[in-house]
């Protein structure tokens, strides 16, 4: 499975989300008390932007006249229609046998780490110390042909 950078953890404090298009796919990625999730931005109901839903919790009556406020901030209600599913699984609270969110593993890496695998090593001659990732411009073939330069772009006519 590919990883990609989302950004810091200094930029993602407990409590907040960043949605991200990775792909084709819209991805929002959640801070719940330091530990990071990862949400498919599709509601399984009608398709809604579910992680631009509000985070709550559940109120619980353990008997009548106290309540109770758990999880709070673990649940995601769809701004659509309000269908609440948990940010740790995915799980609907509706019809949690039949729905759920598609989720992602997230989790925090060390910038030594990311550079290691982006970057140039010994065993790479001339590269160490560089990176080639993330950014990368697409490329074309190039050929010269009776003193004209001919790129090749895919798709294009």
């Amino acid at each position: 499975m590919k990883r990609h950078l989302i950004c810091s953890v200094d930029s993602l404090p407990p409590g907040s989300r960043r949605v991200v298009k990775i792909g084709v796919r819209s991805i929002g990625v959640f801070n719940v008390d330091g530990r990071f999730y990862a949400l498919r931005n599709s509601c399984p109901h009608q398709g809604g932007p579910i992680c631009l839903g509000h985070l709550t919790g559940f109120a619980t009556s353990p008997t009548p006249g106290e309540f109770e406020y758990l999880r709070k901030g673990e649940i995601l209600r769809c701004p659509w229609h309000g269908w609440e599913f948990d940010v740790k699984t995915g799980q609907s609270w509706f019809d949690p046998a039949r729905l759920r969110v598609a989720t992602y593993p997230a989790r925090v890496e060390s910038g030594a780490t990311l550079a290691a695998d982006h970057c140039g090593s010994e065993s790479d001659p001339g590269m160490s110390g560089l990176c080639r990732e993330p950014y990368t411009l697409e490329t074309y073939p190039v050929a010269v042909e009776a003193d004209y330069v001919v790129v090749e772009v895919p798709g294009s006519s």
